[in-house]
């Protein structure tokens, strides 16, 4: 991969970010005038309280950035003006677009500062691998339901480049636990801190945890190192911090260079002097006291599980030392670990930062490049792709047993779902490790199927339908564009449905969500109920019972956006098999517009339309890799971020890594200010 090249060009985008160019103020403010403020402030006129009034007349938009993008994204996606207003004509459209990005631009020059992920406490997957990372367990810790898809065939090899074209997998969700994996014997369970039960939440502003909290941390780190699994054959660090003293050995000396090595692993960073000596104290009076070295690390262990330096994942302080390249490479080092690998740094990652050299773009690139070959990346692949596409929800889906009965099987402990899931999770993994096209996504050739889905989709009708515990999956060709992508797919289909009929406002709600990253607002409180949710005339179409209903005030702007998104996907039934007409006969209709610009007839030409918008669904896909990255919401700052990873994506023909090292290299993600971003990036330049 042309690491260099891409890197080369984000340090331009970086620097080009804070190059303010010429800004013709009344041309925006005319703009404005004509096409926003009949609605939006004129004669004491302010739908959806927005007022824009001021704006049009000399006021500051730049010191509202939330409005100011909330704007930018409404006229950019064609929200706005509605459609009974005439549209603003497409010149006029684009420079109005360009004039509120400038605006933006800076106001983010003048923040200064990227926004900071609150601080908070490493969850169950989380903790359970960087336990194990940092131990080198040959055991889990525990049978994690996290994990919908888990490899029973060793088919993830991402250092190869390719994914085989067969696997077995399972599910963990929705049917026996089939576990193969050897467990950790005798271990606690993970504290659940509900803030009615201990008033504290999971983010916070400061590394403290309640006593309760503290205490059940401890007990689960006392589990782990007192567990009968806890032996030299299952700790791969048995021997450097566990071992018999050697004979010629002084045991004090010994505990300090283990507790350091130890800590500064545990924790991510250097550890102070004042932190280090806590520690000495109590090992070397139990030392005094005769316990043994190894008795001493472990009860070392299970203090350092508890402590919030270990448990919560935060940015060190940099008040007196704003600009200290130390605390950003060891921020930047556990921030990546946790992004790719969901656990801690390892040793070659700390001592890059400890060296300073980690934030150097080509430096960070080639690391980024082996942490994407390593097998660890499968926990990456287990947690975002299930976010992302709200995969859990398939978890809830009931079809109704008596109209979809070949939908449960096993009687009917086991769902069609178990299988569903799986292939939006291997097509998504497929285009990581072979470093394809994130368009695939959209539209692919390819896909993967299980003789139960090719039974389901009608591929093979003599095929079977059992199979509950290990399914095995195999890559096929696709000639029906019909299918293809992570949009179509039966559990997309299936859990954006009810038991009975399929939910185009929830279909169209995900798709706004999901590949455009611009979710409707919650329906407000005196809305009435949905077409499908009341009795109706059974000779109507879907749509025709929408009509009344989006000819309500209330309700016609969020069905002018998530009618013709949900509508697209109308000849998919509530679980996922194509039909060319309703019950009662009647035609399906998803026909529809995308963005008011893009008409199509059916769901190949809609998949073609959000093909033409793709510069919209990469920086989708962006934005939702750089929150989970960041572990925190987009700010409207982060926006001309993702400006320039669209950029420097589609430069690299819009391959997958191409985008994560996009990322991973964004000023967002480096965590850098804008005064220090500008050093380094003039610094690297040179």
């Amino acid at each position: 991969m042309a690491t260099k090249g891409l890197f080369l060009l984000c340090l331009t985008h970086l620097l080009g970010a804070f190059d303010l160019g010429a800004f013709d103020k009344q041309g925006y403010e005319t703009l404005l005038q004509k096409h926003c403020i009949e609605c939006h402030g004129l004669n004491g006129k302010v739908k959806g309280k927005v007022d824009l009034l001021p704006y049009a007349q000399g006021g500051d938009i730049r010191k509202d950035e939330e409005l100011l993008q909330m704007v930018m994204e409404v006229i950019d996606f064609g929200e706005m003006p509605p459609e009974e207003k005439d549209p603003i004509p497409e010149p006029e459209r684009e420079q109005l677009v360009l004039d509120l990005k400038q605006l933006l631009r800076e106001a983010v020059q003048e923040a200064a500062e990227t926004p900071r992920a609150p601080i908070r406490r490493m969850t169950r997957l989380q903790y359970a691998n960087a336990v194990e990372d940092l131990l080198e367990l040959k055991v889990v810790l525990y049978p994690l339901p996290e994990r919908m898809m888990r490899d029973r065939s060793g088919y993830f090899k991402p250092e190869t480049g390719r994914m085989p074209d067969k696997m077995t997998v399972s599910s963990r969700p929705l049917g026996k636990s089939g576990l193969i994996e050897p467990r950790m014997d005798g271990l606690a369970p993970f504290p659940q801190d509900l803030r009615a039960e201990h008033g504290y939440d999971t983010q916070g502003d400061h590394l403290s945890l309640s006593p309760l909290l503290m205490e059940d941390f401890f007990r689960l780190g006392r589990s782990i190192v007192h567990s009968p699994s806890f032996t030299p054959k299952n700790v791969g660090t048995w021997g450097e911090y566990f071992a018999d003293l050697t004979a010629n050995g002084d045991a004090k000396i010994e505990v300090r260079k283990r507790l350091s090595d130890l800590l500064t692993h545990a924790f991510r960073r250097p550890v102070d002097d004042a932190t280090l000596g806590k520690y000495l104290a109590y090992a070397e009076g139990a030392l005094d006291r005769g316990s043994s070295l190894a008795e001493v690390m472990k009860e070392s262990l299970s203090a350092i599980l508890a402590s919030p330096r270990f448990l919560y994942l935060y940015d060190l302080e940099r008040e007196e030392e704003a600009d200290s390249v130390r605390a950003l490479n060891f921020d930047l080092a556990s921030r990546l670990s946790f992004f790719l690998w969901g656990s801690l740094p390892d040793r070659e990652l700390l001592d890059l930062a400890d060296s300073g050299q980690l934030v150097e773009g080509e430096i960070l690139s080639r690391q980024v490049e082996r942490m994407l070959k390593d097998r660890k990346l499968k926990r990456f692949c287990d947690s975002f792709p299930t976010q992302w596409l709200q995969l859990d929800r398939i978890i809830s889906a009931v079809p109704d047993e008596k109209k979809y009965k070949d939908f449960y099987y096993a009687a009917p402990l086991y769902r069609t779902t178990m299988d569903m899931m799986m292939e939006p999770l291997l097509l998504f993994e497929t285009v990581l490790i072979e470093d394809r096209s994130v368009l695939e996504l959209i539209d692919s050739n390819y896909t993967f199927r299980s003789p139960r889905l090719r039974k389901w989709y009608g591929e093979d009708p003599k095929g079977k339908l059992g199979g509950p515990v290990s399914i095995p999956f195999a890559r096929q060709f696709v000639e029906d564009r019909r299918h293809g992508g992570v949009i179509t797919n039966g559990a997309v289909m299936t859990m954006t449905s009810g038991p009975l009929e399929t939910k185009p406002i929830t279909r169209g709600a995900w798709i706004a969500g999901v590949i455009f990253n611009s979710p409707p607002p919650p329906p407000p409180a005196e809305v009435p109920p949905l077409p499908e949710e009341k009795e109706f005339d059974e000779n109507l179409t879907l749509r025709e019972r929408f009509s009344e209903h989006r000819e309500r005030a209330d309700c016609a702007g969020c069905h002018e956006k998530l009618d013709p998104l949900g509508f697209a996907l109308e000849n998919f039934d509530p679980v996922g098999r194509w039909r060319e007409k309703y019950h009662n006969g009647r035609k399906v209709d998803s026909s529809g517009t995308l963005f008011r610009t893009h008409e199509f007839s059916n769901i190949i030409e809609f998949k073609d339309a959000i093909l033409k918008e793709k510069d919209r669904f990469i920086r989708s896909l962006a934005g939702h890799l750089l929150a989970f990255a960041l572990g925190r919401e987009l700010a409207p700052s982060d926006s001309l971020a993702l400006d320039q990873i669209v950029e420097a994506v589609t430069e690299e023909d819009f391959r997958m890594k191409a985008l994560i090292h996009a990322v991973i290299q964004s000023r967002p993600f480096r965590g850098t200010s804008a005064k220090l971003a500008l050093r380094q990036a003039h610094k690297s330049r040179k």
